[in-house]
């Protein structure tokens, strides 16, 4: 994945591929990428592969959902059977249902679901993968999760990027308006996240059923007043949230499955990392984000898993990776990059996402003659082995 421009489409041709490779780590970190006969020499502890094997980056999941209580399998049965979204919500479903599950649940508990997704995650190749809250929905409930999303971020094999996202929704227990919540959430909860340290990133949904970007914009000059990134749920059912991302310079705009030509255009210009969430997409039966058009109008797009207990159960990222290169028409080069180093931009990480000297080292083994066959196999050629730090993980 070296030399690849963070913008724009990407042919496989550009794709640089060594043959009879070797890796050499040191404290966590690439030493050097080459020949290994020319880098064995210089190694203490060697780790041989003597068959035909491929080896390409760690994943980088750059938007997940994995801390939450409970199921929403009868939402999913609803929705095939052709149940609106707003017939789910009063049949007791939707995101207020797992709400309402998430609360129930201990900080232990939550604690124990995150490392257990995260390895399942892991084993499919993801080394670092970003968690938001979400389901609490107020400070106490929004604190409990993040400080489980922390912990377990203590206690992974993985990186864990932590997010608040209490702009989920206006939570259905909340007597005044969505600009009330909003500022309690700014005075009351903010202070605490930068106090504990339970992360740098501030999330929000912009949509119809949650928050319009009026009511978002003091909410987002908060966080940013207290130095917090911007990352935001855009266009998913209609669009103007990509607006939202590049008037705040969010770092990444996540969803964009209504996205129209404007919002594709106004995405290319920026800087702000267009995320697309297969998963949803299938989970929904909706339109996928239009990937095609991101890259050929030169924005720098990541693909993300959107694991959730609603509207992306699967939680596989290669799978719906490459279920949407089949719909999309994405290259392989498109894909990986997808994958990796600009997913990581969405996270605002440099250091990891591609195999040269400097880098984090963190990569994977296929069993595979083809790093074709990756892709081909829409994720059921699964990893052989994964080196967290230059460790084997898996």
């Amino acid at each position: 994945m070296q030399d690849l421009p963070i913008k724009g489409a990407l042919k496989d041709e550009q794709l640089t591929i060594i043959e009879n490779a070797g890796i050499l780590v040191s404290e966590g970190v690439i030493a050097a990428v080459g020949g290994f006969t020319d880098l064995k020499a210089k190694a203490d502890h060697i780790e041989t592969i003597t068959h035909d094997a491929v080896c390409i980056p760690g994943f980088v999941d750059a938007h997940t959902h994995i801390c939450f209580g409970g199921s929403r399998a009868n939402d999913f049965a609803m929705r095939n059977a052709g149940s609106s979204y707003l017939e789910i919500a009063k049949a007791g479903g939707g995101i207020w249902d797992t709400v309402t599950k998430t609360r129930k649940e201990s900080e232990t508990a939550l604690i124990a679901g995150i490392l257990k997704r995260s390895q399942e995650h892991l084993q499919l190749g993801v080394t670092t993968i970003e968690v938001k809250s979400g389901y609490g929905l107020s400070i106490e409930q929004e604190l409990k999760m993040l400080r489980a999303i922390k912990t377990a971020a203590a206690a992974s094999t993985q990186d864990i990027v932590t997010t608040c996202l209490a702009a989920h929704m206006v939570p259905k227990d909340w007597s005044g308006t969505a600009e009330a919540y909003l500022s309690e959430m700014g005075q009351h909860l903010f202070p605490v996240l930068k106090s504990e340290n339970l992360t740098q990133r501030i999330d929000a949904f912009i949509e119809e059923s949650a928050f319009t970007a009026k009511q978002i914009a003091p909410y987002f000059k908060k966080a940013q007043q207290l130095g917090f990134d911007i990352t935001v749920h855009a266009d998913q059912f209609s669009a103007g949230g990509s607006q939202v991302a590049v008037d705040f310079n969010a770092l990444s705009a996540d969803h964009l499955e209504a996205s129209t030509q404007k919002e594709v255009e106004l995405l290319a210009k920026s800087n702000v990392v267009a995320t697309a969430l297969p998963g949803a997409s299938i989970g929904l039966g909706c339109d996928f984000t239009p990937a095609r058009k991101l890259l050929d109008a030169g924005a720098s797009l990541a693909i993300a898993s959107d694991h959730n207990p609603g509207s992306a159960p699967m939680g596989n990222l290669l799978t719906q990776a490459c279920i949407l290169a089949t719909f999309e028409k994405l290259s392989n080069a498109e894909v990986l990059a997808g994958l990796t180093f600009r997913a990581a931009a969405a996270l605002k990480l440099k250091d990891r996402g591609v195999l040269e000297r400097g880098k984090k080292a963190d990569f994977m083994v296929f069993d595979t003659s083809n790093y074709q066959e990756i892709t081909y196999h829409q994720g059921q050629l699964r990893p052989s082995m994964v080196f967290k730090n230059g460790e084997k993980a898996f």
